[in-house]
């Protein structure tokens, strides 16, 4: 398992470790789960000794990566990728909360299905409603009424962008089945899937990698929306972080278009 952290909201980031313990401690009533977690210092790590001493004593081996800088989300986790011996490897977002039996309920499917290779959870908002983080792939009208346009100004597109978040087959009881791209705030992967792709593409910064990441898993194995792992995400989009994020995301989208190819409407 693999968090990178950056300036990380120090609450959020310990409900998320917390969480995470309690979902490892769940999975070992079925299984036994060795598990280890890279917490990955971007910059600004706050002092975890509490929870990470919690987490040793259940058994989790806690490694921090530090010393290198803000190098992006990606590369980030390849730090951690690179140094995992284990069957799997969940990269995870530190504004997510799993739900306990979240990685009983993953690993069993993945046990049962041995050519998936990545599977992608229920992610619920704040409020507990669904997300649709799987989408189809975007085209740059999708991306800009999504993400800049208000949601009241949004309504004469719905039609496009319900077809973009596939909500015409997510839903919270359903298994899905190859969604095109899926969202990096929680990928459990078959390690020797990501470690054959290679990985995050390290030219992303921040954004898109993880859609890269989802085409390029594609290739290889196939991935699985699995509606009964379930997990809540904190996150929030560019628009709603900035003009830093706003640079950040068109810089990645247009990496990943020229990479995948244009779709302009």
């Amino acid at each position: 398992m693999s968090v990178v952290a950056y300036r990380p909201d120090v609450h959020q980031l310990l409900n998320t470790l917390q969480s995470l313990r309690i979902a490892v401690l769940a999975g070992r009533q079925s299984r036994q789960v060795d598990a280890s977690l890279y917490l990955v210092d971007n910059g600004a790590l706050p002092d975890l000794t509490s929870i990470l001493h919690e987490l040793e004593g259940d058994g989790v081996t806690c490694v921090t990566i530090s010393g290198h800088g803000n190098v992006g989300y990606g590369r980030g986790h390849n730090l951690a990728i690179g140094r995992t011996t284990a069957d799997y490897h969940l990269v995870l977002n530190p504004d997510i909360d799993l739900a306990p039996d979240s990685l009983a309920q993953a690993l069993e499917f993945l046990d049962k299905h041995p050519n998936a290779g990545l599977l992608s959870p229920q992610i619920g908002d704040d409020q507990q409603d669904l997300q649709f983080l799987c989408r189809r792939y975007p085209t740059v009208l999708d991306l800009f009424l999504r993400g800049f346009v208000p949601a009241g100004f949004q309504r004469p597109f719905s039609e496009r962008l319900d077809r973009y978040e596939m909500r015409d087959v997510i839903n919270k009881s359903e298994v899905v089945w190859d969604p095109p791209l899926v969202s990096g705030c929680f990928m459990l992967f078959r390690t020797e899937v990501l470690k054959r792709i290679g990985g995050f593409d390290p030219r992303y910064f921040l954004y898109f990698e993880d859609y890269d990441l989802s085409i390029r898993t594609r290739d290889v194995a196939r991935i699985a929306y699995m509606p009964a792992v379930r997990v809540l995400h904190h996150g929030g989009g560019a628009a709603r972080k900035g003009w830093p994020h706003i640079r950040m995301f068109v810089t990645s989208a247009v990496k990943f278009f020229n990479r995948f190819g244009w779709k302009w409407l």
